[in-house]
């Protein structure tokens, strides 16, 4: 059932997605080799309840961390560690999630660790670029295969993969919500989208074969062919205005990719 939110729900849900967007921003700022990805996971949970608010991912069914730290060929859903560190050359996917007020804000950034290969660097352009390709299909009378079709085309024009088994979703008093926003369509094709629906739209892009599979720890999901991943991810709201995106601070929905920087 998809939840239609009213113009006052949506601005309540923009305390909790600056929240998380705040969260994320600390999180990139703490990227650099050395540090392990319990640190920042650490970091960002106190940030999150200092302000009032819950880690959203804390717990959920059974998740044990309060961001999901995908290194590499990670996809998504890896797990803190203090024995994970960053290395030179590493590119990590921080998703992060803040409950407040009784309603959730999701958003994710994959960061550079120091300098990466010119391969990654490109893949994960492309893959910011997808979510705004996704983002501007985001209106109503448009279909949801419209924004997985923007997503699609973008990323398979430059030869990257296209992950099908994970996908966007609704979004509001819990994080996953109807309807499911998949990064693959036909245009026309879809769930109609009118005003109120807010749904995360996350692309989930790869380097080499979309194809992959989870490790024994039963979260993290990783490429095939061990290529590179990048994952990007903000709440988006549809409104008679057009795409509005709750996950943003006063510095904006987007981060740089070069983690270290704020």
């Amino acid at each position: 059932m998809i939840h239609i939110k009213s113009a006052a729900e949506i601005e309540e849900m923009k305390q909790a997605g600056s929240l998380s967007k705040q969260a994320l921003r600390l999180a990139g700022s703490m990227v650099r080799p050395g540090v392990s990805t319990k640190e920042i996971d650490v970091a960002v949970e106190s940030f999150i309840r200092l302000h009032g608010a819950i880690p959203t991912f804390k717990g959920y069914g059974g998740f044990p961390g309060s961001i999901c730290a995908s290194l590499n060929e990670q996809i998504v859903h890896g797990i803190p560690s203090p024995e994970v560190f960053l290395n030179d050359g590493d590119v990590i996917s921080i998703d992060t999630g803040a409950t407040f007020g009784g309603w959730v804000g999701d958003n994710a950034w994959t960061f550079f660790v120091g300098t990466p290969s010119e391969a990654v660097r490109g893949l994960c352009e492309v893959t910011r670029d997808c979510l705004k390709a996704g983002i501007e299909q985001a209106v109503p009378g448009n279909h949801l295969g419209d924004i997985g079709h923007a997503v699609q085309q973008l990323a398979e024009a430059h030869g990257y993969g296209v992950v099908r088994e994970y996908v966007g979703h609704g979004v509001g008093h819990v994080m996953h919500e109807d309807p499911n926003v998949p990064n693959f369509g036909k245009k026309g094709r879809g769930v109609r989208l009118q005003a109120g629906m807010v749904i995360a739209i996350e692309p989930m892009i790869t380097l080499g074969t979309h194809e992959n599979h989870t490790l024994g720890n039963g979260w993290t999901v990783v490429t095939d062919d061990g290529k590179a991943a990048a994952h990007y991810e903000n709440t988006i709201a549809i409104t008679e205005d057009g795409p509005v995106i709750l996950t943003q601070d006063e510095d904006g929905p987007w981060l740089p990719m070069q983690g270290g920087q704020k």
